[in-house]
């Protein structure tokens, strides 16, 4: 199997999906997760779940979230699995090569980053305003599929927390050219409405919030029903029961597969082309295709 990696942004998006039928169940396996609300059991890392069946899926798919595996609805590996069993390791998986299964645990571990910011420059290098911040997020876009396109050593060699740290200065800017064509709002900035705030459980309903950073901002069980969240930053905000029916999340910021499956929206929530309703909002029928871990 081989992805494409070609720099048109649908094929990047489109490469970086969960295909769990090439994947040897590195999400479940690979991460160990607590006891806590969203598992009702411990799992050690390395350790496969109790449910994972001798064909690499999950005996219990159709009933993750009655049976209390919660976490296991909103994770996203953004296609890492498939291009680890696939591509680094040439098909072989953990069961019938145990001898891989280090190796191939931590380098799961490291591409699923780097696949998730490669998601994000997809969206930062097609939304930027200026040509050289465009230019930035291609050229890191480039890097980071360098390093993918090597082998397991240099994936696992590889500075991931260094290359975060300049994807996210890369998003910031891009963040503040999309922002820049919306009026300051003093209401919201006197209720608090900034980078990493604390807005779990409050009602923003009443709130201007276009153009808005709430990048990394709690936003747990927040009420943002008929919301517009045009060029909202939302990376790495915590949307978990979000109220999002009938918001408009359609042209917001760096949204990702797994806050959406975490919050709470119905048929007239509005999403970014890129992202799936969760079978599980009001009105929706259907599941997520692959399931896994967060």
């Amino acid at each position: 199997m081989t992805i494409d990696r070609s720099t048109d942004p649908t094929a990047d998006r489109s490469a970086l999906r969960a295909d769990c039928a090439n994947c040897a169940a590195l999400c479940c396996t690979a991460f160990g997760f607590q006891r806590s609300a969203d598992f009702p059991v411990d799992k050690p890392a390395g350790t496969p779940c109790r449910n994972l069946t001798d064909g690499f899926s999950c005996s219990v798919h159709d009933s993750l979230r009655p049976r209390g595996f919660r976490g296991c609805t909103v994770f996203d590996c953004f296609g890492a699995g498939q291009y680890v069993s696939q591509e680094l390791f040439g098909g072989r998986n953990w069961r019938d090569h145990p001898e891989v299964r280090s190796g191939m645990f931590r380098a799961f571990a490291v591409a699923r980053q780097l696949h998730e910011l490669l998601w994000y420059l997809a969206e930062a290098r097609t939304r930027a305003v200026g040509p050289e911040t465009a230019a930035q997020a291609a050229a890191l876009e480039q890097q980071v599929r360098a390093v993918l396109d090597g082998d397991v050593g240099e994936v696992l060699d590889h500075d991931v927390q260094r290359t975060h740290a300049a994807v996210r200065d890369t998003l910031v800017e891009v963040s503040a050219e999309v922002r820049g064509g919306f009026l300051a709002d003093d209401g919201a900035d006197l209720a608090g409405l900034r980078p990493g705030a604390d807005l779990a459980g409050r009602d923003l309903r009443s709130l201007r919030l276009t153009g808005a950073d709430l990048r990394g901002a709690s936003l747990i069980a927040a009420d943002l029903r008929g919301t517009d969240l045009a060029s909202v930053d939302l990376l790495g905000a915590d949307l978990r029961d979000a109220r999002l029916d009938r918001a408009d999340l359609s042209t917001a910021l760096f949204v990702s597969q797994p806050q959406v499956d975490a919050a709470r929206g119905d048929h007239d929530t509005r999403l970014p082309a890129d992202l799936r309703r969760p079978g599980h909002w009001e009105g929706t029928t259907g599941g997520r295709a692959c399931p896994s871990l967060c």
